[in-house]
């Protein structure tokens, strides 16, 4: 009995105290892709809960918003002979179609290396390309976001957060249109003095529907058929093009 109360007070000594945790919510918690879809804004809000008094240091908030990964080639250019040619190319494992990282400070400041290693939260992070086979991989990853932060798909925002009294914090994220369908991944994370003290996760669904869901699954289940009716609706609208020009002419 002894020798079981002292194993219990063992583990409650090693055992890390939570003193604070994330209440937090969205706005939405699915968007549907339509014809017309010109892109969503998501507003993430939520509270600090204390079991305890706040310790010293200054409290930081980093809210992160992740699509679905994807394996992507990335290719470098050169000029050859006067003619712009495919040189080196890698395969990247996996890049967040959509990532979106807002914070109440620079995220550099908030949050320490370790931790980001730990959490993969910074865009570069959040890119995984092992094992690519050439030189200065890094330029390839930093074009890749070059490109994407271009499109809105990659966004950094430092100093996008709120925060009052230490308690509630809110920030606002912009969804472009060009999103890929699938479980957007948003994470919140609660820090002090650079390291991770508590993380809330929250999945965003984002799906086709009405008639861009009609044509996604028979581009992808009916390929034929597809096919014969992209090929049929080209035809027709030519010949009505073709009809209307003739009876303006006539």
């Amino acid at each position: 009995m002894q020798a079981l109360l002292g194993l219990a007070a063992l583990l409650a000594v090693c055992l890390p105290v939570r003193a604070e945790t994330v209440v937090a919510g969205l706005s939405r918690d699915a968007i549907n892709i339509t014809a017309n879809f010109a892109g969503s804004e998501i507003l993430i809000f939520g509270a600090v809960e204390r079991d305890a008094p706040s310790p010293e240091g200054d409290l930081e908030v980093i809210i992160t918003i992740e699509g679905p990964a994807q394996a992507v080639a990335v290719r470098r250019k050169d000029r050859r002979f006067g003619i712009w040619v495919n040189t080196d190319a890698i395969e990247v494992d996996e890049a967040p179609s959509f990532y979106a990282v807002a914070a109440t400070g620079t995220l550099s400041e908030v949050l320490t290396q370790v931790e980001d290693l730990r959490h993969r939260v910074s865009i570069p992070r959040a890119i995984r390309a092992v094992g690519v086979g050439v030189a200065h991989p890094e330029d390839f990853t930093n074009a890749l976001i070059r490109i994407r932060e271009s499109e809105e798909l990659y966004q950094l925002n430092e100093g996008g957060v709120t925060l009052r009294n230490e308690t509630l914090f809110d920030t606002s994220v912009r969804l472009p249109a060009n999103l890929v369908e699938g479980d957007y991944r948003t994470r919140i994370f609660l820090t002090r003095g650079g390291v991770v003290l508590d993380v809330y996760e929250q999945d965003i669904a984002v799906r086709k529907v009405g008639l861009e869901r009609f044509i996604y699954n028979l581009a992808h289940e009916r390929p034929l058929i597809y096919g014969i009716l992209s090929l049929a609706i080209a035809i027709a609208a030519g010949w009505l093009a073709s009809a209307v020009f003739r009876y303006i002419r006539a």
